[in-house]
């Protein structure tokens, strides 16, 4: 080899190059999730795919992408955790209580119509949506006709969600925000304390089922006069995200109702023909064919 054969061989690899070889590393490791675990990640959002990653990356002690992809293939503890890192739940009870008190207001009257209900929670996360959710139902006398389906792909999280237990130090807030929402009692009538924690009223959870459910790979499991899906799509790709609005349509009984998040919205897909906003703001939106 001549001399300028080896200065060339040493030289650092340009950012473009060092981009497409992260690139390359990613696509590897999701490969090998989905070909061994069969979680399915390889249309999620790419830069948020990435800062997890490289999360995960830094919380395992290692260097590079390719080291974690052996790893995750060969530990499934790492795998685990990894997962937790791809699925990180961000949520709070009433989030956006404009929301809630428009669904209040709005969507509460349609439901009183049904002799049963049907509620889908999809990527419920550690399951504040779905206890406000149960508690909005309760105050409005409509819980004990109403069954709710709360799915997360993170089973740690899901987990959290069956206790119901959370950080005291949230109450506040939280109080604000059902107070906010139109809550017609006394928050704290709804939970136990306990240490720094609370534990929500076994009342709450004996209408909600929480079951694994990938909306990227599983398909429609009942029919459901309302969906909650807020907050997750900012994740995916278009690609995706036209597979879960079909997945969404197929699921909504006619007249259901589909909820998403503040930066969410129906148009653009293929879907968004079949849908009427049921109020000027929320992403609330009424199927109508």
């Amino acid at each position: 080899m001549t001399t300028t054969e080896r200065r060339s061989d040493e030289q650092p690899l340009a950012r473009t190059d060092k981009d497409e070889l992260e690139n390359i590393e990613i696509e590897l490791l999701l490969c090998g999730i989905h070909r061994l675990y069969g979680y399915d990640f390889r249309n999620y959002s790419l830069p948020s795919l990435r800062r997890r990653i490289w999360h995960r990356v830094h919380g395992e002690n290692l260097s590079s992408i390719s080291a974690l992809q052996e790893k995750v293939l060969h530990d499934r503890a790492c795998f685990e955790r990894l997962i937790y890192s791809l699925s990180i739940p961000v949520t709070e009870m009433f989030r956006d209580p404009s929301m809630f008190r428009t669904f209040r207001q709005k969507a509460v009257p349609l439901l009183r119509n049904y002799p049963s209900i049907r509620i889908w929670h999809a990527g419920c996360s550690t399951g504040e949506e779905v206890y406000s959710m149960a508690i909005l139902l309760k105050e409005e006398g409509l819980y004990n006709k109403a069954r709710i389906y709360a799915t997360d792909i993170n089973n740690r999280s899901l987990q959290q969600a069956k206790e119901g237990v959370y950080e005291i130090s949230k109450m506040q807030q939280y109080s604000q925000n059902h107070m906010e929402a139109g809550g017609k009692r006394a928050f704290s009538e709804y939970y136990t304390a306990k240490s720094n924690s609370v534990i929500f009223q076994p009342e709450l959870r004996k209408n909600i089922t929480f079951a694994e459910h990938n909306l990227a790979t599983d398909t429609s499991f009942n029919e459901f006069h309302v969906i909650f899906c807020r907050n997750v799509m900012i994740y995916f790709n278009d690609e995706l995200r036209e597979h879960v609005h079909r997945l969404f349509f197929e699921s909504l009984s006619r007249y259901g109702l589909l909820v998403l998040g503040a930066k969410e919205s129906i148009h653009f897909n293929r879907y968004s023909d079949s849908y009427e906003p049921l109020g000027r703001v929320e992403k609330i939106y009424r199927k109508i064919k």
